[in-house]
């Protein structure tokens, strides 16, 4: 049965044009995110937090909050698996709604950046 559903799309000129990257990361991701994003090409880490930024807020929207004191970003974890397959990493409070699976779907293309999310009971 499925809980909630979001989705996000991201301009990712917007996030290109930012003064510093390494600034907008440290608010968005988490400390194991931000060890991925360190290790990324510079060229790329752009398209990197467009993604991460719009996976998280379509997360938020399948939980109904939106981001807020509730929910944050940096609580929200989005990994790769070995593929490449993004996923998010179980919250505690994924239990306590029972919440048996995540479905996380990332894509870009030229300056977009989406992101697809399900929750599932």
């Amino acid at each position: 049965m499925i809980f909630g559903i979001g989705t996000d799309i991201v301009d990712i000129s917007r996030i290109r044009k930012m003064d510093s990257l390494d600034t907008f990361a440290k608010k968005i991701l988490s400390k194991q995110e931000l060890l991925i994003f360190n290790d990324i090409k510079e060229e790329k880490k752009h398209l990197h937090l467009s993604k991460q930024f719009a996976a998280k807020e379509a997360v938020s929207k399948a939980f109904g909050t939106g981001i807020s004191g509730d929910l944050t970003l940096k609580e929200i974890e989005i990994f790769r698996d070995e593929k490449g397959k993004p996923y998010m990493q179980p919250l505690n409070r994924l239990d306590d709604l029972g919440i048996s699976k995540t479905h996380v779907s990332l894509s870009d293309e030229k300056d977009y950046a989406i992101a697809f999310v399900i929750l599932e009971k």
